[in-house]
């Protein structure tokens, strides 16, 4: 899987490592006292910590012998408060197989000011240091700094050395803020490296060139934290950063165009001993499995049987890849695998059943967004099965235990996959991931009634469709209390005496969620005031922000409708409703209608919320922002009822 790329040249470049170092930053261990009496961040007041700088060098080294390259990586983070402490956490993954790649020399210490004002230096001992495996190809340093508190400084540096041409992107941005950040590119001239600064915030970039090598530097500085905003695809996706990419090896007598087509990555894969030569192994099927399929002619059918067995009877040990790290065979028999393994095993028992089936790569919502016009694989981080029937086509995730076979799982909904195949077969390709017929759907309805103690009691019937059935569904079966908590006690205010779930096994039809509520009602003087926005979670705008860094990313359509009959007494009337009414984004891709009838003691109340796309981008934000707030100032008007006489 991994292949080191070997370069036969005779380059006689002899510079010292890293000669090109700037003196911007201080030495490993100069630390000043102002820093350690730093108690916040000038450019971000919400500072729980914050990187006083974080610098790199990355130099090639290419001779007779080999080639390899090496980063010497050095940070400094300053504490400033408890919550900042897991800043001190540290885990710096490598490929460790075949020591393709290796840490050497990595140095850490915590800095602290003692009673009388003298810094304190605590130096990490090497025996908590760690080396903790991921996989079969990937390892970790972990090690956490030792008498770290509020106020202390840490700092570390080491030195990650390749044996193969890799480039990792540098992102100047993180979850805390960032004063200074630099990174240094020091490169033969032979080799040509092609950098994309993705960054909206400013930047200063410096190129020279000394003998025959290119230096290129990129910094930035008061780089303000990228936190955790709602609905947010992918953290990295936003983050200011510097990508890079090798194109070619330019020598005088020839030159070699290291930028990879598609079908030559595909071409390479099929014939990877970790992928393509798992998807040509003979998977036996069991015989219950034999059994089942024998009483099933429809192609769907024989699809859902399928998928059901595979996601029933592997257990996945967590690691998510698009490899069979220990084969297929091994996993099927181990009843347990990689998310590689076991969905390589969905696809094989697929098409050995007869059914147009392919392996399908895709990106994870939490590993970022594809670019299709860059043939790397390092943008996928998971594999699927991609079947179709007929004029449908489905996307299986058999690591996944909830979503139905008829759903885009959610993770890689709204997204595209790359279809493999072999190249020739012209059956490869980018395929959208997206229905715009499944959503988030919820339909709410409930009966109450308010009684002369001003206690609204009731029953209310929550039915939950596709997405949001498949998450209700596995929360209730992990913890009924947090659920119940979550979902139908979202003020303290509401007791719900009883819970009943329906449908919890049938994927085909809603879930149900029963529940028997109470809940005391506002007043003041002659007046009851009350709310029929039970138990949707549309009881608090998420979107108050001024201004946000990304997009904003539902993933899915989303349908929410509420149905209510509340019977007030006898002794009381309704005053003023609220207006009938629809609000329409400009673009219509968000509507709410509102309709309401009072007839002597009982209220009548039908609200529908529609959103018709999944993603509105940072440019819309100011829109959808104030759109957001007539929303909730719509959903949140109350009903008011004034005794009679």
């Amino acid at each position: 899987m991994f292949k080191s790329l070997m370069m036969v040249t005779c380059l006689t470049t002899t510079l010292s490592l890293f000669a090109q170092k700037g003196s911007d930053v201080p030495a490993f261990g100069k630390v000043e006292k102002a820093d350690l009496e730093l108690r916040s961040c000038d450019f971000d007041d919400k500072a729980e910590a914050v990187v006083l700088f974080d610098v790199g060098e990355l130099y090639f080294d290419l001779n007779a012998m080999a080639s390899t390259m090496r980063l010497e990586r050095h940070i400094r983070i300053k504490i400033l408060k408890d919550k900042g402490k897991s800043q001190a956490d540290i885990h710096l993954p490598y490929v460790s197989y075949r020591n393709i790649e290796y840490i050497k020399n990595l140095t850490a210490q915590t800095y602290n000011l003692d009673a009388v004002g003298n810094i304190v230096t605590t130096k990490l001992e090497k025996k908590l240091i760690y080396e903790k495996p991921i996989d079969k190809y990937r390892t970790e340093q972990v090690f956490t700094f030792p008498d770290v508190q509020a106020g202390s400084i840490i700092e570390y540096k080491w030195l990650q050395v390749w044996s193969s041409l890799t480039l990792e992107n540098w992102y100047f941005q993180r979850s805390i803020p960032v004063k200074y950040s630099r990174y240094r590119f020091d490169f033969p001239n032979e080799i040509e490296v092609y950098a994309s600064p993705l960054c909206v915030l400013p930047y200063e970039n410096n190129r020279d060139s000394k003998g025959n090598r290119s230096i290129q530097t990129y910094s930035m500085k008061n780089i303000p934290a990228l936190r955790d905003e709602p609905y947010i695809s992918c953290d990295r996706d936003y983050l200011q950063r510097i990508d890079l990419r090798f194109q070619a090896i330019n020598f005088p007598t020839y030159r070699q165009n290291l930028v990879k087509t598609w079908p030559q990555q595909i071409k390479s894969l099929m014939e990877d001993e970790d992928f393509g030569v798992q998807l040509k192994r003979n998977i036996p099927r069991t015989t219950d499995l034999d059994e089942q399929l024998k009483q099933v002619t429809d192609p769907y059918r024989k699809m859902v049987t399928i998928h059901e067995y595979v996601r029933k009877n592997m257990e996945w040990n967590g690691y998510r890849n698009i490899w069979a790290l220990n084969g297929v065979k091994s996993a099927w028999k181990d009843k347990k695998g990689t998310s590689g393994e076991i969905n390589l095993i969905l696809v094989n028992l697929l098409k050995d059943a007869g059914l147009k089936a392919h392996a399908i790569l895709v990106s994870t919502r939490e590993h970022g967004v594809i670019t299709s016009a860059v043939a790397d694989m390092a943008q996928f981080d998971k594999v699927m099965a991609y079947v179709e029937i007929g004029d449908k086509v489905y996307v299986l995730d058999a690591t996944e235990k909830n979503t139905p076979s008829g759903l885009i799982p959610m993770d890689v909904m709204y997204s595209e996959g790359l279809v493999i195949e072999k190249p020739e077969t012209f059956e490869w390709g980018w395929r959208p991931l997206w229905n715009d017929k499944t959503m988030m759907k919820n339909t709410l309805i409930m009966m109450a009634n308010v009684d002369d103690n001003g206690v609204m009691n009731g029953n209310a019937a929550m039915y939950s469709y596709d997405y949001d059935r498949v998450q209700r569904v596995e929360e209730a079966r992990k913890d009924k209390t947090k659920f119940l908590e979550k979902y139908f006690r979202a003020t303290q205010s509401v007791k719900v005496d009883s819970l009943a779930l329906e449908n919890l096994d049938n994927d085909t039809l809603p879930l149900i969620q029963k529940v028997k509520f109470s809940l005391p009602v506002s007043a003041s003087g002659e007046y009851k005031y009350f709310s029929t926005n039970l138990f949707t979670r549309l009881e608090k705008n998420p979107f108050l922000a001024d201004s946000r860094f990304s997009d904003v990313f539902f993933g899915v359509n989303q349908s929410y409708n509420i149905v209510a009959n509340i019977t007030i007494p006898e002794a009381y009337s309704f005053e003023t409703l609220p207006k009938n009414m629809k609000m329409i984004m400009p673009d219509t891709s968000i509507a709410i209608t509102r309709r309401l009838v009072a007839e002597d003691n009982r209220l009548s109340v039908r609200v529908s919320l529609e959103f018709k796309k999944p993603f509105f981008t940072v440019q819309e934000y100011p829109d959808f922002k104030e759109f957001y707030k007539q929303l909730f100032a719509i959903l949140s008007e109350q009903i008011t009822i004034k005794k009679k006489g």
